[in-house]
């Protein structure tokens, strides 16, 4: 068995695969708060990423950004009972303003006359906002964007995955019409869905969610939902058609062209740093992190060998003047890249350390090289032991093919895991083995999504739930296009097949 970087393996273990992958490539570390996470840099330039490329087709949508107070006073929470009571047990609360010294300790002091809520998701404090500033149909539609944390007091908490505070992007939007805010919904579903695959390479499925797993106070709740390596699901997005209930809870009224006074019609939409939890577990391997090339903080990573101290200008310089001629070039309408690695490190160890932090494409140049004008590449969607060595102008040419080629392969590679792991099944007895590999002589192939009917009625869906620990990820879009048939839970009639998995 060949040696990984990475222990134990996916297949030994994946949950700590996982957090060993976060540790080796750098990305994050628990913090002395728990269930909170301090973003190292790696980390957090890739989320930079995921922001800079967000913000641009939010804004392309005609958003803009704001910002908005992190407390939230509890009596709004309260204006919107099912809403509050879906994040009850979630909500962090401030109830005091200061501290004093009691004995050598510090104890709080000053109790707040009203306690403040540190946001879980914002629709209340923005809608007391949208509420003075919408007087008439011409102040619509407002279409607000805001990037921020939220805290959620989660009781089991895993790197990115799930945390008690996270950052997110919450769009928060108001409408004239019913149709205007769905046609809203929608639309940010898809920006969701074409970043996730034309930019984290990862396939996702688009629906929308049963009323069981509706966000909070919405009419409708949609989702992008994708496979992990583990055949897990993992909600990497949702969007949310609010109808009007926010819109009377914060009295967010307006007066028609008709000269009626209506309420307005509101949406909300969010992804937050689980997109990389995610990204981890769709491309990731026993090595290490695999970064597609257009989220990557560095494309390319050149490291110069460097065997004696006279060869060091030479091998430097040689190295700078690569990095420049890689600069000029463009890939998917930037400039490439690059970083060039100048510690002293043996090359062994600084090339380990690059593959499991995900770069793209890893070059040496030594003095060698140099002499043949050429460089010795390896890419992170191909073994270690597959680096090539190629001519330093062909290189050149060609980077923007290889960092595409990298991006197309692993989005391929990711929707074939999740093709093969998709199956049609109308069998209670079949649907349970499918759902219980420990059962089975062959567990790698079991698990994944099953696309079964489903009557629509709340216990069929919870005794998927209790029997097997799956749940109904979403109704996907062409679901109709299914036809009719039974029920996987109590063979009755239904009209549509639904995505059941278990699910992060």
């Amino acid at each position: 068995m060949s040696q990984t970087a990475i222990t134990p393996t996916r297949n030994e273990d994946f949950p700590e695969w996982y957090q060993e992958v976060v540790r080796a490539a750098d990305l994050a570390e628990t913090s002395p708060v728990r269930g909170c996470m301090v973003i190292k840099p790696w980390g957090y330039a890739l989320w930079e990423n995921i922001q800079r490329h967000l913000d641009a087709m939010f804004k392309a949508t005609g958003h803009v950004n704001a910002y908005f107070p992190l407390f939230i006073p509890l009596s709004y929470l309260e204006r919107e009972a099912e809403h509050v009571e879906g994040f009850a047990k979630e909500c962090a609360v401030v109830t005091h303003h200061r501290l004093k010294a009691v004995g050598g300790r510090l104890v709080p002091d000053g109790e707040l006359e009203m306690p403040l809520v540190v946001r879980p998701t914002s629709e209340t404090i923005i809608g007391a906002a949208y509420a003075k500033w919408v007087q008439s149909w011409r102040d619509l539609p407002i279409l607000i964007n805001q990037w921020a944390n939220v805290v959620r007091w989660e009781m089991r908490t895993r790197l990115f995955l799930r945390t008690t505070e996270f950052l997110w992007q919450e769009g928060h939007t108001a409408h004239e019409t019913r149709e205007e805010a769905i046609e809203e919904t929608l639309r940010m579903l898809e920006v969701y869905r074409v970043f996730a695959e034309e930019y984290m390479a990862m396939p996702v499925l688009t629906g929308e969610k049963s009323a069981g797993e509706r966000f909070p106070g919405a009419v409708n709740t949609y989702c992008i939902e994708a496979m992990m390596q583990d055949r897990k699901a993992l909600q990497s997005g949702t969007s949310h058609f609010l109808g009007q209930n926010f819109a009377r809870a914060a009295e967010i009224k307006f007066q028609s062209r008709s000269g009626e006074e209506e309420f307005v019609w509101t949406t909300s939409w969010g992804v937050s740093t689980r997109l990389i939890g995610g990204l981890i577990m769709t491309h990731s391997d026993d090595n290490g992190l695999v970064l597609p090339p257009r989220l990557a903080p560095q494309q390319v990573i050149i490291l110069p060998i460097l065997r004696k101290d006279e060869e060091r200008d030479t091998v430097l310089s040689y190295c700078e003047d690569l990095a420049g001629d890689l600069r000029r070039q463009q890939y998917s309408g930037e400039p490439v890249r690059v970083h060039v690695d100048k510690r002293d490190l043996n090359a062994g160890e600084k090339g380990w350390e690059w593959v499991k932090k995900g770069a793209p494409v890893v070059v040496e140049v030594g003095p060698r090289d140099i002499a043949n004008n050429s460089v010795f590449v390896g890419r992170r969607d191909r073994e270690r032991k597959e680096r090539v060595a190629m001519g330093r102008d062909e290189f050149v040419a060609t980077i923007a093919y290889t960092l595409a080629d990298i991006q197309d392969g692993l989005l391929t590679r990711a929707r074939g895991f999740r093709d093969e792991h998709t199956r049609v099944i109308a069998n209670w007895d079949e649907f349970t083995d499918f759902f219980t590999p420990e059962n089975s002589e062959k567990p790698e192939i079991h698990g994944g999504f099953a696309l079964s009917h489903w009557c629509e009625e709340p216990a069929c869906e919870q005794r998927v739930n209790d029997e097997l620990s799956v749940t109904i990820r979403c109704l996907p879009m062409d679901c109709e296009a299914h036809g009719e048939g039974k029920c996987i839970a109590c063979d009755g009639p239904a009209r549509k097949r639904v995505v059941f998995a278990k699910a992060y």
